[in-house]
């Protein structure tokens, strides 16, 4: 099979990160950077992107278009994709609900659309996310095909599209709500004076979120995607009949953090100090 020419939208630190491992069997991994600030233009020419200046253009030139931007924005992106002739593969790989990734591929009509759902963190340094996939099985393949030998893993669950939204979902309402809760734990016990002894008492059991309170300054930094990650997974469970309370509060809590978006410098006290803030 020739090499596929491949288009991210858009280039954040996922986005970007696995673009780069699919240049390893794509032709040209492309970008479209009208409208993108300079963070992304520089983190794009770091990961060996091409630019191109508009989506027409990108469109126009990919057999492969792979979606990974905030759960916000992907139905706009996507209608804005519709308004193209473009009849490749489009990888919906966003933290987005099934019904709407639904929505999403009976909207774009003349593409072939693959479900995708990215468990793990970005592939630099070592780390191999796996991206899981659902939908036709010839579009699967070459996915598969396009990140064979690189730092993304695949899997496969089936052809039905919905799949791979649903289990990254799933997975998302245990390990991220976790996180939120490492929050609220350290932050009441550190009001009572017993933070260190909680951390403590945490340490013994080594699985336990709680024995790593320095990642909640990292989650105070990811809030801005993680709550709405959250809300989708929060409609998933509403659709199914389940409560989505909790998942609903933790995007609340979240929220609390939205003037910290992406700060590396943040610290737990930090963190806690701003969560303790209406």
């Amino acid at each position: 099979m020739d090499q596929p020419t491949v288009g991210i939208l858009h280039p954040g630190s996922m986005g970007a990160a696995v673009a780069a491992c699919a240049t390893t069997n794509a032709a040209a991994v492309l970008w479209c950077e009208n409208g993108r600030s300079t963070a992304s233009v520089e983190r794009a020419a770091r990961f060996g992107l091409t630019p191109v200046a508009t989506l027409a253009e990108l469109l126009d030139r990919s057999d492969i278009v792979i979606s990974l931007c905030p759960p916000a924005a992907a139905e706009g992106l996507a209608r804005a994709v519709a308004g193209h002739p473009f009849a490749g593969v489009y990888v919906e790989a966003n933290a987005i609900n099934p019904e709407r990734t639904q929505r999403i591929s009976a909207l774009l009509s003349d593409a072939i659309v693959v479900d995708g759902g990215v468990v793990g963190s970005p592939p630099v340094g070592g780390k191999t996310p796996t991206l899981y996939l659902s939908g036709p099985a010839d579009a699967t393949a070459r996915i598969e095909a396009l990140f064979a030998d690189t730092a993304v893993q695949t899997a496969m669950l089936g052809t039905e599209v919905g799949k791979a939204s649903a289990l990254k979902l799933s997975y998302a309402s245990f390990q991220k709500t976790s996180r939120v809760l490492v929050a609220l734990a350290v932050g009441m016990a550190r009001e009572h004076g017993v933070d260190q002894e909680l951390i403590e008492v945490a340490s013994r059991r080594t699985d336990s979120y709680l024995s790593e309170p320095q990642y909640v300054a990292k989650t105070a930094a990811r809030a801005w995607r993680w709550g709405p990650e959250l809300e989708e997974a929060a409609d998933t469970l509403a659709a199914a009949g389940l409560p989505a309370e909790m998942l609903r509060a933790a995007a609340s809590t979240l929220a609390r953090w939205h003037g910290v978006k992406d700060d590396s410098k943040l610290t737990l006290t930090d963190a806690l100090d701003r969560l303790a803030q209406p």
